[in-house]
């Protein structure tokens, strides 16, 4: 099983059970595919970027799943379908956390290798001294 992250845009059409409602389908596609949802947030009605569909408005749904590809496909496919879901964007996470770790390690070993920085260093009092003084006449 593969890790996603899942967001859905549902129309502003509707009022926020009925767009909860149609979340909650692609939620039981998703969960009748054998996938376990790990994290589930409602995001509420937010502004879009840009007009979707000349709809300046929508409801975001997020989900983190644990799922197999063709679970995922098809919750994919129902919401291209639909008339309801103005964007959905299921993104693979597990392959970016394998990423992100091997990339902390790597920089970790390059910054052992790296020699220390020295230490900022003051002005001499010698140039302090030299400087004349203004006095106010």
């Amino acid at each position: 099983m593969r890790l996603y992250d899942i967001v859905v845009l549902v129309t502003p059409d509707l009022n926020d059970e009925d767009a909860t409602k149609v979340a909650a389908e692609y939620k039981k596609v998703l969960t009748d595919g054998g996938a376990t949802v790990v994290k589930e947030e409602p995001w509420g009605k937010r502004r879009l970027a840009f007009p979707i569909q000349r709809k300046r408005d929508a409801h975001y749904h997020y989900w983190q799943v644990q799922a197999e590809p063709a679970a995922v496909a098809e919750a994919e496919r129902r919401m291209g379908l639909s008339d309801q879901v103005l964007r959905h964007l299921a993104v693979r996470v597990d392959e970016e956390l394998k990423r992100s770790a091997k990339m902390a390690e790597r920089l970790k070993k390059k910054a052992a290798k790296r020699p220390p920085r020295p230490a900022p260093t003051a002005p001499a009092p010698e140039a302090a001294a030299a400087a004349p003084e203004r006095s106010e006449s």
